[in-house]
């Protein structure tokens, strides 16, 4: 708390410092029939990630069902979903992409 004086007045301030937006994982989700290729194009498309992250992530799309993206604002995160799943119908891929709370 501040206090300042202003013509003979106390005037105090209170600084409320708000929490930060909570954050949301996005995962790219394995199915049998999107190309490797392609979820390695989607990851360093949307997800600027460098090839070989790229690489590891699809392997373990591929190997556990799921792998990380990214974690973002709430907002961003339903937009990388959005784009994704367009960007793969559009494609003719059944790629699926999911966002759920960061804990």
């Amino acid at each position: 708390m501040a206090a300042r004086h202003q013509d003979d007045i106390a005037v105090v301030t209170d600084k409320q410092v708000s929490p930060p937006p909570p954050l949301y994982k996005v995962l790219l989700l394995n199915d049998d029939f999107t190309p490797m290729e392609f979820v390695i194009h989607v990851l360093e498309h949307f997800f600027h990630m460098a090839r070989e992250q790229a690489t590891l992530v699809m392997l373990k799309v591929h190997n556990e069902g799921s792998g990380l993206a990214g974690v973002y604002p709430r907002d961003v995160a339903e937009t990388k979903v959005r784009q994704v799943i367009d960007y793969a119908r559009n494609r003719q891929h059944p790629l699926q992409c999911v966002m759920e709370e960061n804990e």
